[in-house]
């Protein structure tokens, strides 16, 4: 993989390609990224560029009258982050991720990293945090069927038999249960960029991209050839 970048869900659309025929594309904010540390084979055992994105306020501690310390920015970069930043030379960053390239050494700290380093036509890879769903019963979860909708059934949208009283008497790993729904990491393969705004840093992918708006979503160069 020699191409990646971070982005933000901006939102769906639909745009005319040049035949005319109407595509869905999500819209991504693609970076700015910038280079914030550069590891080498030679130093860190492997060859890999971490980036960041999104600025971030710095935690700020502040003293009162008294003497008491006072928290300016609660949420903000630490310390030991912000010694991180400067000796990159850059802002502090609310993301922080690592990307594994070949070619690592030739990124310097930090380099910009754009929307332009990927091209109409392009196949990439979009991975985030899928949307959050809470608690679901198993026909939603895994769509399984329900039951007879009779009054006297009193099965209707369980998960049905969990397993034999007698052999194996335990119920298998893996049964399709409620529980906890979304929320977790999603990767979609092989999608296609469409257009690239390098002005406004935007890419534009066919398609659905995981996660809410806002979210942040890694896009890297496909791992998959089409023969």
């Amino acid at each position: 993989m020699k191409k990646a970048i971070l982005t933000t869900k901006v939102g769906m659309t639909q745009i005319f390609n040049e035949d005319g025929v109407l595509v869905p594309v999500t819209v991504l904010q693609a970076g700015p990224c910038v280079v914030t540390q550069v590891k080498t084979v030679e130093n860190d055992g492997y060859s890999a560029v971490q980036v960041g994105f999104v600025d971030k306020k710095d935690k700020v501690v502040n003293k009162d009258a008294s003497g008491k310390k006072q928290i300016v920015h609660r949420h903000g970069v630490n310390k030991a982050e912000q010694g991180h930043f400067k000796k990159a030379g850059v802002s502090s960053k609310r993301y922080v991720r690592e990307f594994k390239f070949e070619n690592a050494e030739e990124y310097t700290l930090g380099a910009e990293i754009k929307a332009d380093i990927f091209a109409a036509g392009d196949k990439v890879d979009a991975s985030a945090i899928s949307k959050g769903k809470g608690f679901q019963g198993a026909i939603k979860r895994f769509g399984q069927h329900r039951g007879p909708m009779a009054h006297g059934s009193k099965f209707h949208r369980h998960q049905g038999s969990n397993g034999a009283c007698s052999s194996p008497s335990r119920v298998f790993k893996g049964k399709g249960m409620p529980g906890h729904m979304g929320c977790v990491k999603v990767t979609v393969q092989n999608l296609e960029v469409v257009r690239v705004d390098a002005e406004k840093n935007l890419l534009l992918v066919k398609g659905a991209v995981p996660g809410p708006k806002k979210a942040l979503v890694t896009i890297k160069e496909t791992v998959k050839v089409e023969a």
